[in-house]
């Protein structure tokens, strides 16, 4: 009996750490590492372990306390639109791309991350087309996928 109840609060506890949505995380993290208040300063910075924290089942990482604690304030205010993967890529075909995280766009208080490699530099195909269409493009591929 005792083994039953033991395995039950294993399987509920474990449950409650489960992500609602499909994080990039690349490297055991969430945007590779980098801390996602940094981009809202507009420098972004790679994240250190000593200032993590889980949210949502995804690991993230700070470059200092103090963007730890901005982000437990208010974490839904610094995620990445579509789980840090590629914005262009979910608004042109819905495909979750892996992204470049200086590559980035704050967008009505939004962070939006690209993919960047070579010639293909998906911020300025996003940047060249309709910004504002392909948010909601992406929005909608989003919500399919996104779990």
């Amino acid at each position: 009996m005792n083994k039953i109840l033991v395995v039950l609060l294993l399987v509920t506890g474990t449950c409650g750490l489960a992500q609602n949505t499909d994080y990039n995380t690349k490297n055991g993290y969430a945007v590779k590492g980098y801390d996602v208040v940094s981009y809202f300063d507009g420098i972004p910075l790679e994240g250190k372990k000593e200032f993590s924290t889980i949210y949502d089942g995804a690991m993230f990482k700070f470059h200092n306390q103090d963007n730890l604690n901005t982000f437990k304030d208010a974490p839904s205010d610094y995620v990445p639109k579509y789980g840090g993967y590629c914005a262009y890529a979910m608004a042109v075909n819905g495909k979750k791309v892996n992204v470049d995280p200086k590559t980035y766009e704050i967008r009505e208080g939004k962070l939006y991350l690209f993919y960047n490699k070579g010639k293909n530099n998906t911020l300025d195909f996003w940047l060249n087309s309709s910004p504002n269409e392909l948010v909601s493009q992406a929005d909608k591929n989003w919500e399919k996928i996104k779990n």
